[in-house]
């Protein structure tokens, strides 16, 4: 076949020459305004200070908060006392921040939220102890009282799964909230080891403190040899997707129950990153294998689109258990679909 120097041609005075820089297309071109500067250049992933996802700083006095004019804040919770196998997840903000090339684009949800959103990383929340796991409770509720005064949707980095207890505590104190958990646990324990507020048990508590509604919560990926803890996720409503039903499911019909289940309440994202096989995600303190993998967990968090979301978080990075950096590259890209499911929401000119 002979090759067709029209088209050639045709494309050729569209992109080459005086047009070479000239992106076309409306959307990719709106896109385009937001990353590249009037001298055609884009900042480079690997220069400046680290932040979560690449976002502006807000540098947060805590005695005085200010939140500005935010809609939406990335925050870092670095504890881990509730852990109850390997520990390390409190490096799991500082492991998000140094990764690189994640976003600003997202090319299934058509948003860049970093620049689309007043959004901004706010630092870590200012913990009194390292020591007191029941402190530093206390603190994470307080910083997110603060943030949910202001109007601001919270989308933190853990630390371990205990952390989602008293953000959940803050933000439904004046309605229980719907939830879309992710995760290789239903984390609906009774106390170990004298306390019941480990890593294994926010949403038991959550749920009895009046603040989660378990008839709206879905629990996606359970697997592994504790299921004999999870009584209380089946006596209370919660609806349970195991990992092995998944596949037989398909993720259409999954993401279909869950956004079935939470309905237009406002909702919480929680996101373990054991809910990801250890292949992709080594760097976490209790791996299950059998779990998803990272195109599934992002079909699943992408096909929220849409729903009422209030806040979120991603949880368990463990960073000496991940010498690839790909757990905390995982848990970065994560972040920034969950970021985007916020970015939609606000786009429709709901409050925060």
């Amino acid at each position: 076949m002979d090759y067709d120097q029209k088209k050639l041609a045709s494309l050729r005075a569209r992109f080459a020459g005086e047009n070479e820089a000239v992106i076309h297309d409306t959307h990719f071109s709106s896109v385009a305004a937001h990353i590249i500067d009037e001298h055609g250049t884009r900042a480079a992933p690997y220069a400046g200070m680290p932040t979560l996802l690449d976002a502006a700083l807000h540098q947060m006095d805590w005695t005085r908060p200010d939140f500005g004019d935010l809609q939406a804040c990335l925050i870092g919770v670095p504890m881990d006392l509730g852990i109850t196998n390997r520990n390390g997840c409190r490096f799991g903000p500082r492991a998000l921040r140094v990764i690189e090339r994640v976003g600003p684009y997202n090319h299934v949800l058509k948003c860049v939220p970093t620049r689309q959103l007043r959004v901004a990383d706010i630092g870590d929340v200012p913990f009194r102890s390292r020591f007191s796991l029941d402190q530093s409770h206390r603190d994470i509720e307080s910083a997110y009282d603060a943030i949910h005064a202001a109007g601001v949707i919270p989308l933190s980095v853990g630390g371990d799964h205990s952390i989602t207890l008293p953000i959940l505590r803050s933000l439904g104190r004046d309605r229980p909230l719907a939830l879309v958990h992710i995760d290789a646990h239903c984390d609906t324990g009774g106390p170990f080891d004298g306390t019941r507020f480990h890593h294994g048990g926010p949403f038991r508590q959550a749920v009895l403190d009046g603040v989660l509604d378990p008839d709206k919560t879905i629990q996606i990926g359970i697997r592994g040899s504790a299921e004999y803890l999870w009584e209380f996720s089946y006596e209370s409503g919660m609806t349970v997707i195991h990992a092995e039903e998944i596949n037989a499911m398909g993720m259409a019909a999954v993401v279909a129950k869950a956004r079935e289940v939470v309905g237009d309440s406002p909702v919480y994202v929680s996101f373990d990153i054991d809910s990801l096989d250890p292949a992709f995600a080594p760097g976490t303190g209790t791996p299950e294998v059998g779990g998803l993998t990272t195109r599934e967990a992002l079909d699943l968090v992408r096909g929220l689109a849409g729903i009422n979301i209030v806040g979120g978080d991603v949880v368990e990075v463990s960073p000496p258990y991940d010498a690839t950096t790909n757990t905390a590259h995982a848990g970065a890209q994560i972040l920034f679909e969950i970021l985007s499911l916020m970015c939609l929401r606000l786009a429709r000119g709901d409050k925060a």
